[in-house]
């Protein structure tokens, strides 16, 4: 049997695949990787793993991450490795389009996305814009959209919504940071619910089977596609009214990110028939 360690390598080495694949791709070398790795370490030793009633110290920090003192020392006077707005753009992107198709200022009396002026004060594009974004230009949100073949304006400056989710397709950059932010998502709720009661545990479930024929997964990602998109519609309504951006009525303590995602995933067998 396996022990702790020879399993948690396992893993990190499944989960390191695909990133290398992608780091290679795009030309990062393990120097560079090494580098920010080295980073990370001390940044999550300083912040998680103190000795409780005692000042932090680059010593502890050391022995936690088996770097020295003086490497430590180096990595700690680096800028922090952090970008806020790592994902906003996406996240504002993706509420405007979702009030799109919720929203009845925006629909017609058959709950279909309106076609709408570009400007004006009311059922615009951009008091849409406005609305749900907040600070973004309309103008950018445009060419943000389009570029992602999610709108069509015409001549006229007419908008039309030509997909109902946004995903930013054909741009290396965008995905790469949902890369870093939807992985880490997961990866901070299996964590979470490796050091917490179960009654304490977050929502983390999958199916999947292994031995299955190509020929029926075209249809099980369309109903995964559909029924997906769906389920997400209802908590973006709840999460959208709870939000203080979008609806600043709202009160309450604290500030908090919160959500679920919901994707499909499929792989090769090595001892496919």
């Amino acid at each position: 049997m396996k022990d702790a360690n020879s399993i948690i390598l396992l893993a990190l080495a499944r989960l390191l695949r695909p990133i290398v694949r992608i780091l290679l791709r795009n030309k990062v070398s393990y120097k560079t990787f090494e580098e920010v790795a080295r980073q990370v370490f001390v940044e999550v030793a300083d912040e998680h793993f103190g000795v409780t009633g005692r000042k932090q110290t680059n010593s502890r920090i050391s022995v936690v991450t088996g770097l020295s003192r003086k490497e430590v020392l180096r990595i700690k006077r680096l800028s922090p490795l952090e970008d806020r707005d790592l994902a906003d753009q996406f996240h504002r992107a993706a509420r405007v389009v979702s009030a799109w198709t919720s929203e009845t200022d925006f629909m017609d009396a058959q709950g279909n996305p309106k076609t709408l002026p570009f400007d004006g004060p009311t059922n615009s594009f951009s008091a849409l814009v406005e609305r749900y974004s907040g600070d973004v230009p309309a103008r950018a949100m445009l060419d943000e959209l389009a570029a992602a073949g999610v709108v069509e304006a015409d001549f006229n400056r007419q908008i039309t919504l030509k997909r109902r989710s946004y995903v930013p397709s054909g741009d290396d950059t965008q995905m790469l940071r949902l890369l870093g932010t939807d992985v880490g998502d997961l990866a901070n709720t299996i964590v979470h619910n490796f050091s917490v009661p179960a009654d304490q545990s977050r929502f983390q479930l999958k199916v999947a089977y292994d031995n299955l024929p190509e020929d029926g997964l075209a249809h099980f990602h369309n109903m995964v596609s559909e029924r997906g998109y769906e389920v997400l519609v209802d908590f973006d309504k709840y999460l959208r009214q709870q939000d203080r951006d979008t609806n600043p009525s709202v009160k309450g303590r604290g500030k908090v990110r919160a959500g679920v995602g919901i994707y499909y995933f499929q792989e090769q067998q090595e001892d496919a028939l």
